[in-house]
C-alpha cells in the first residue's frame, strides 16, 4: 500500500458534507437578504441610497479579510479556525436578526463577513488537503462548485420563503441552528492540518488591503451622491488605489506576506484569480438587480421572486456535475471559456428586458444561459486556482480565490449600483419627469408611475450590460492565461498537492 493511500482519510466524504453545508451558508448569506431587502429597509427606515450596504458590508468584510483568514488557518490550524468561524458566524447572524436600526444591521453584516473570511479559506483548504486522489478531487470540487454557483440562487429562494411566511429577520436567524449543527459534525469528522512554515501574521498588509478596498467601495458609493468629478469621490477612489498599490509593494519584502506573490504570478492561478474577480463583479449586481426588478417592476411577492431563481440553482448544480466529469479529460480552459461566454451572452440578453417582459419567454432563457455557464466554469476555476499549490500555501491560495470573487462582488456591486442609479436618474430627467411629478399630497399620475418604471428598468439594463462586459472579459482572461493541460493531473502532481 502506498503512502498516499495510507494517508487517505476514511471519513473524508462525511467531512465534505459538513464543509459543504458551511460553504452553502456562506454563499447563501451573500444573497438571502436581497429578497428581504425591501422589507428590512421599510422596517428599519433604511434609505434607497444606503440599502446596498446590507449586501456590500458583508462582501467587503469577507473579501478584505479573506487573505488574513487564510494565513491564520494555515498557521493556527484549519479545523480550529473553521470551528471558530462557525461559532462567530452564528453569533453575528443572531445579532443581525435582532437589529433595531440600519447601523446595527450593517455592523452585524460586516461581522458576518469577517467570520466568513476565516471560515471559507479553512473549508476550501481542508478539501484541498483531504482529497488527494485526482478523480475524488474532481468530485469534491464538483460539490464545491455547485454550491458556490447555485448557493446565491438558493439564498434568494430561501429568502423568499422566510420573508413570505415568517419575517425578514429569519433570513439571518436561520443561520444559528445550521451553524451549530455543522459545528457538531465538523468536530467529529474534520481532521486538523497546519503549515509548519512560519507563524507570524502580516497585519500591515491586512490593514492596507482592507483599508484600500473599503476606500474604493465608499468612493463608488459617493459617485452616486456627488458625481464622479467631486473631490470626495476622486479622493476616496484614489486613496483606495494607492493603498492597494502599497499593499502589493509591501508584500514583495514582507517576512511572512499575507499574499505571497508566487501564488499570483503562476500563470494558471493568476488567470483563475482574475477571472474570479471579474465573475464576482458581473454576477453580484445581477442578483440584486434581478431581485429588485421582480419585486419593484413586475410586482412579484418575495416568495414568487425567490421561486423565479429556482431554475437558476438547478442549472448550476446540473452543469457543475457535468463539469466535474469533463474536467479530468479536457482540462479547465475549454470549460471556463465556454461557460463564461455563455453566461456573458445570457446577461447581455437579460439587459433587453422591459417593464412588461414575460418570465418564460425572456427571463428564464437568460437565466439558463447564465446558470449553465456558471456551473460549467466554477469547478474548473476552483480546481485550477489550487492546482500545484504547496501544502503550506493551501489556505492562502484558497483565500485568494474566495477573496478575488468577493472583492470583485463588493467593488462591482458598488460600481454597477451607482451606474444603474445614475442611468435611471438621467433617463427620468431626460423624459421630463419634473413636469409630471406629483405635488406634496397628490396621488402620482399613471404617466408619472409609468416613467418611473421605465427609468428603473433602464438603470437595471445598464447594470446588466456592465455585468455582461465583466463576464466577457473573464472568458478572455480564462482562454488567454489558463494553459491547455492545467487540469490534467498526474500521480506525481497529486502527491505534491497533498504535501508529500
Amino acid at each position: 500500500m502506498s503512502d498516499a493511500s495510507m494517508n487517505i482519510d476514511p471519513m473524508r466524504w462525511r467531512a465534505l458534507a459538513f464543509i459543504a453545508t458551511a460553504q452553502l451558508m456562506i454563499v447563501l448569506d451573500s444573497s438571502i437578504v436581497n429578497i428581504a431587502l425591501p422589507s428590512a429597509s421599510r422596517a428599519l427606515h433604511i434609505s434607497p441610497n444606503s440599502q446596498q450596504w446590507v449586501v456590500t458590508a458583508y462582501t467587503l468584510a469577507f473579501g478584505g479579510l479573506l487573505l488574513l483568514g487564510g494565513r491564520v488557518a494555515d498557521y493556527v490550524g484549519r479545523r480550529k479556525v473553521f470551528l471558530i468561524g462557525l461559532l462567530g458566524f452564528a453569533f453575528s447572524s443572531a445579532l443581525g436578526g435582532l437589529a433595531q436600526n440600519g447601523a446595527m444591521l450593517f455592523s452585524s453584516r460586516a461581522l458576518q463577513g469577517a467570520f466568513a473570511a476565516f471560515m471559507a479559506p479553512a473549508a476550501l483548504s481542508i478539501i484541498s488537503t483531504t482529497f488527494t486522489d485526482g478523480h475524488e478531487r474532481a468530485k469534491a470540487f464538483g460539490v464545491y462548485g455547485a454550491i458556490s454557483g447555485g448557493g446565491a440562487a438558493v439564498g434568494l429562494l430561501a429568502g423568499g420563503l422566510l420573508t413570505e411566511f415568517a419575517n425578514w429577520r429569519w433570513c439571518l436567524l436561520v443561520n444559528v441552528p445550521i451553524a451549530l449543527v455543522t459545528f457538531a459534525g465538523a468536530v467529529k469528522y474534520v481532521h486538523e492540518s497546519t503549515s509548519k512554515d512560519g507563524t507570524s501574521y502580516d497585519l500591515p498588509g491586512a490593514i492596507l488591503i482592507t483599508g484600500g478596498l473599503t476606500s474604493l467601495v465608499y468612493g463608488f458609493t459617493l459617485a452616486e451622491l456627488h458625481g464622479w468629478s467631486s473631490r470626495s469621490t476622486i479622493g476616496f477612489i484614489a486613496g483606495g488605489c494607492v493603498a492597494i498599490a502599497a499593499f502589493l509593494a509591501y508584500e514583495r519584502t514582507a517576512e511572512n506576506p499575507l499574499l505571497p506573490l508566487r501564488i499570483l504570478l503562476e500563470r494558471n492561478r493568476g488567470g483563475s484569480f482574475l477571472s474570479a474577480f471579474l465573475i464576482g463583479t458581473g454576477m453580484t449586481g445581477m442578483f440584486l438587480f434581478l431581485t429588485l426588478y421582480f419585486q419593484d417592476v413586475l410586482g412579484y411577492s418575495a416568495l414568487k421572486s425567490g421561486g423565479a431563481f429556482l431554475p437558476f440553482s438547478m442549472c448550476v448544480i446540473g452543469f457543475a456535475g457535468l463539469s466535474s466529469k469533463l474536467l479530468p479529460k479536457f482540462g479547465p480552459r475549454p470549460l471556463m471559456g465556454t461557460g463564461l461566454t455563455s453566461a456573458a451572452i445570457g446577461l447581455a440578453f437579460l439587459s433587453t428586458v422591459n417593464e412588461h417582459s414575460a418570465y418564460l419567454v425572456h427571463i428564464l432563457p437568460s437565466c439558463v444561459l447564465i446558470a449553465g455557464g456558471m456551473g460549467l466554469s466554477f469547478v474548473a476555476l476552483s480546481s485550477t486556482a489550487l492546482f500545484g499549490v504547496h501544502h503550506h500555501d493551501a489556505g492562502v491560495a484558497s483565500a485568494t480565490l474566495n477573496a478575488s470573487q468577493q472583492i470583485g462582488g463588493a467593488l462591482g456591486l458598488s460600481l454597477l449600483y451607482t451606474l444603474a442609479l445614475n442611468a435611471s436618474t438621467s433617463f427620468a430627467k431626460g423624459h421630463g419627469i419634473a413636469a409630471i411629478a406629483p405635488r406634496p399630497g397628490e396621488r402620482p399620475s399613471p404617466a408619472y408611475l409609468d416613467l418611473v418604471s421605465r427609468a428603473t428598468v433602464h438603470g437595471f439594463s445598464v447594470g446588466f450590460v456592465s455585468g455582461a462586459i465583466a463576464l466577457a472579459l473573464a472568458a478572455i482572461v480564462a482562454v488567454t492565461f489558463v494553459t491547455k493541460d492545467a487540469g490534467k493531473i498526474s500521480a506525481a502532481d497529486e502527491l505534491v498537492m497533498a504535501g508529500f
